[in-house]
């Protein structure tokens, strides 16, 4: 909560900032609720009671509030961000992209509102917009690592990798020890004898505390460790990379554990509930007002990316990306907290209770944007593999495209690439294991139970036999082939992915066997997935 001196003048104000802070949620809202009846339409109020109600789950509560704010004819820059920032919480994304556009048009903004405005671009994967807004952050002095780490990564997602490595160098020189954009000049390109950067990778591990510290510090130095690895295996020292990435998903671990019971508990449940969902869509809703969703599901690192570079050159398909759309909306009618498994896992237990055609026409009306003028629209959320039953039901026109991947060569890649702090399972192999066998188990169940919801296609089909693969993905969404589709490569639009320069590469399989240096380190990888059913 944002409490602002309008907010705090008031002794019930300053209680509820008090309460806030201790997460007596319920004693914050009666104190504000109470607040706003003394000032009525006092927009600090409304935002301070809006982020009240979005921790209780209030999602529609909070974003009535907020879209009352967002009226006034006083619009005042430290408001609209904290509008976009609630709104967007809330699922309400085109309202908070309108406050990002007036704010946009204000004149002499502050270069920390700029990059604020930058950062919920992003978040948000308008990426036009987000470089827009940074380009004029750094042009005003926004002078902070995390602000050229962005405008580098979007130059890279769009394909500008030179001046993307001008301005990661430039951020090192300046903060030699800011480990993700080591990281991301490790990642922007095959490393070889002459360019890598491995004494200076060595010379900051050495200057860093070696394994301890807050979380924060632990994942920066997991991310130096992630780029000696990346780098050492680029140049084929694989003797030496194994440890780094050892050293990097040992940290990585420690910051981000792998919730085992949590994944299996997320998992049984959409299993059981998924025969009692609540009202449908339907079947003749939504159909012919806009573009209709593609979703491209499967484990990340599966090819994912490749597919939807090759589907979304088509003249009639935009791409999203990998937008959180569906589960947030699915959140928003569920009325759960929007965070976490808990709030995955609350959502999907009320499975019985939603509204799922208005939880359809919600993601229409918060997506539509992403593609005027297309047919489709790609959402390539990996992990909505666990929506299927949900999308089938909300989404009737949705297609629904599983990209499958062998076992040992998508494990391996989940385990040697640094999410950050998504992505849990991929830190640890017996994790590793945990979670793959997860997201079969609940794949073979849609197959099983809803044999006609997606279709599957197979990574090592759509690099050795491109054509015949992908028209079975055209032919299922109705489209004809067109020649765009087969060179991915021609695709200008921008793709955010830690691969973006792989994909602006034509088709090829290359990636396949990375494995097979480490097999001697992999004994608990390779047993596990062998012998799964």
């Amino acid at each position: 909560m944002n409490s602002h001196l309008e907010t705090v003048a008031f002794p019930l104000g300053r209680r509820a900032r008090q309460w806030f802070a201790e997460q007596q949620f319920d004693a914050a809202r009666e104190a504000l609720e109470s607040l706003l009846r003394q000032v009525p339409a006092n927009p600090f109020v409304q935002m301070d009671l809006a982020a009240v109600l979005l921790r209780c789950g209030r999602l529609g509560d909070a974003a009535i509030l907020m879209l009352d704010v967002a009226q006034s004819d006083d619009p005042q820059p430290s408001l609209d961000i904290q509008l976009a920032r609630g709104l967007s919480a809330a699922g309400e994304v085109v309202a908070a992209r309108s406050c990002l556009d007036r704010l946009e048009r204000a004149a002499d903004l502050p270069a920390m509102l700029l990059a604020e405005q930058a950062h919920l671009r992003w978040g948000m994967r308008d990426i036009p917009a987000a470089r827009r807004m940074i380009d004029r952050a750094v042009a005003a002095g926004a002078d902070a690592p995390r602000e050229l780490h962005l405008q580098a990564m979007l130059r890279q997602f769009a394909g500008e990798t030179d001046e993307a490595g001008r301005l990661l160098d430039a951020c090192l020189d300046r903060w030699p020890a800011f480990g993700d954009a080591a990281l991301a000049r490790a990642n922007l390109r095959t490393q070889t004898a002459q360019t890598h950067h491995l004494d200076f990778l060595r010379l900051q591990l050495q200057r860093l505390p070696a394994d301890a510290g807050a979380p924060a510090q632990l994942a920066n130095r997991a991310a130096f460790e992630a780029a000696m690895f990346k780098e050492l295996d680029d140049l084929g020292r694989y003797d030496e990379a194994w440890p780094a990435l050892q050293r990097c998903n040992a940290l990585m671990h420690r910051v981000r554990p792998y919730d085992a019971q949590g994944e299996t508990a997320v998992v049984d449940a959409l299993i059981r509930v998924a025969g009692s969902l609540g009202r449908s869509a339907a079947p003749g809703a939504q159909q012919e007002e806009g573009p209709q969703p593609i979703f491209i599901v499967g484990m990340p690192r599966s090819g994912t990316t490749l597919l939807d570079r090759m589907l979304s050159s088509h003249s009639q398909v935009a791409s999203a990306g990998e937008i959180m759309d569906f589960p947030q909306q699915l959140r928003r009618v569920a009325g759960v907290v929007p965070h976490g498994a808990a709030g995955t896992l609350a959502a999907i237990e009320r499975g019985a209770e939603l509204d799922l055609a208005d939880l359809g026409a919600r993601y229409l009306a918060q997506t539509r944007w992403r593609a005027p003028g297309s047919r489709y629209f790609i959402d390539k959320l990996p992990t909505n593999i666990r929506m299927v039953a949900h999308i089938r039901r909300a989404l009737p026109h949705a297609r629904i495209v599983h990209v499958v991947r062998d076992p040992l060569e998508v494990c391996f890649s989940n385990l040697s690439m640094m999410f950050g702090n998504r992505a849990a399972y991929s830190y640890d192999q017996r994790a590793m294991v945990h979670y793959y066998g997860q997201y079969r188990r609940l794949a073979r169940h849609w197959q099983t139970t809803i044999p006609d919801s997606m279709i599957e296609v197979a990574y090592a089909d759509l690099v050795r036999e491109p054509g015949v693969a992908l028209r079975k993905v055209l032919d299922h969404c109705g489209l004809a082939m067109e020649e765009a589709c087969l060179h991915p490569e021609r695709n200008a639009a921008p793709v955010a992915t830690p691969s973006a320069a792989q994909v602006r590469e034509p088709i090829h399989g290359r990636g396949s066997g990375r494995w097979r240096p480490y097999a001697s380190h992999l004994d608990v990888l390779r047993g596990a997935v062998l012998d799964m059913p």
